[in-house]
């Protein structure tokens, strides 16, 4: 069975409301498309939406990265031997973590399809249920809080509250307003998106844990490349810290789990390249008593079902972002993960369970 083409093409879909966080604001989810065909016709889906202020990749570099370098050294490779065509899609170009992960995730759908299973059963199928948090962007006091309740009353328990604009009295009062209006069942987690130095952190979490807020850990809170600073906060706050930006590879999470910068992990298969380097980062975790999380970019249902299938496949990842899909106007994906408010499931159909994609 081998890889006969390896073609792209671009889509965009409106958000309903924008989003907004300490790195920027995006009012329409763009993203490359990848389909792969074999030899035998069978075909596999991937995704890689340009996230210029993380990966660093826009739409032309996704597509270049693609079509000129990734697939020439792809083409003609024999599906059987997975372990050659991972390792060819990693060593073609260095960075470029996004287009490798489309293509990556591709080839995984594609060997479970072969295989005639759902894609976390082929991984390891540990469970077949997942349940995701709903984000609320940066905004004022009133309208975030006002967007959390929206959120909880249809049915997320768990919010992930975005800070990390203005200084740190606003992100407290932003956390004030919201647990005033939902109260202390629902859990908030805080993504910092890098937006704090190290003492403002400290300084912001130990308030909020003086305040008795009740924060669940608190995602990236000072500049990713600052793993000592990443250090400096998990050393000196009760609340656990989480590795987002700061961990892209293998060895960046090797770094951070030899100097126990941080007490969880997220991956994002946009991040590590896709799920082959993904499960390696949760291995290097999970050996070193670390749990993880699984997220995502604003990305649309095929790349969210394949990180979906990734985090159902193993036990020590523990928590799930994948709201992404929820944000947008429209679907353009029929099949992939089911959402039922917060609750997502997976078809028995094999691979990522994608019956047709619509071109938007």
């Amino acid at each position: 069975m081998l890889i006969h083409s390896i073609e792209t093409f671009d889509v965009a879909v409106p958000l309903t409301k924008p989003f907004k966080t300490a790195l920027r604001t995006v009012t329409t989810a763009y993203s490359v498309y990848v389909k792969v065909t074999t030899s035998e016709g069978l075909i596999g889906y991937g995704e890689a939406p340009p996230t210029h202020v993380i990966t660093g990749e826009s739409m032309d570099s996704i597509r270049y990265a693609i079509n000129e370098i990734i697939a020439p050294s792809l083409i003609g490779l024999n599906l059987l031997e997975s372990e050659r065509i991972f390792q060819k899609l990693n060593a073609s170009l260095v960075r470029n973590t996004s287009a490798k992960a489309a293509v990556d995730m591709a080839i995984y759908d594609l060997l479970a399809r072969q295989s005639a299973l759902p894609l976390f059963q082929f991984l390891g199928g540990y469970q077949s249920k997942l349940e995701t948090d709903f984000t609320v962007s940066i905004n004022e006091p009133k309208e975030m809080a006002d967007d959390a309740v929206r959120y909880i009353n249809e049915g997320f328990n768990v919010l992930k509250v975005k800070v990390g604009i203005g200084n740190i009295k606003d992100d407290i009062a932003r956390i004030y307003a919201i647990r005033e209006r939902v109260g202390n069942e629902p859990k908030l987690r805080l993504d910092a998106n890098q937006g704090w130095n190290a003492k403002e952190a400290v300084r912001a979490i130990q308030s909020m844990e003086d305040a008795g807020l009740e924060i669940e850990f608190v995602e990236q809170p000072v500049p990713a490349h600052d793993i000592e600073g990443l250090k400096y906060v998990t050393d000196r706050t009760y609340t656990p810290i989480m590795a987002d930006e700061s961990v892209f590879s293998v060895n960046d999470a090797k770094r951070v789990l030899e100097m126990r910068a941080a007490d969880l992990i997220n991956i994002k298969l946009m991040k590590s390249g896709g799920i082959y380097n993904a499960i390696k980062i949760n291995t290097l975790a999970e050996a070193s008593g670390v749990a993880c999380m699984v997220g995502s970019m604003i990305e649309t249902k095929i790349g969210i079902t394949a990180a979906a299938h990734f985090a159902a496949s193993h036990q020590n990842i523990q928590y799930y972002d994948f709201d992404a899909p929820l944000m947008l106007a429209k679907d353009l994906v029929v099949g992939g993960v089911v959402y039922e408010r917060s609750k997502m499931r997976f078809s028995q159909e094999p691979g990522l369970g994608i019956l047709r994609v619509e071109k938007g």
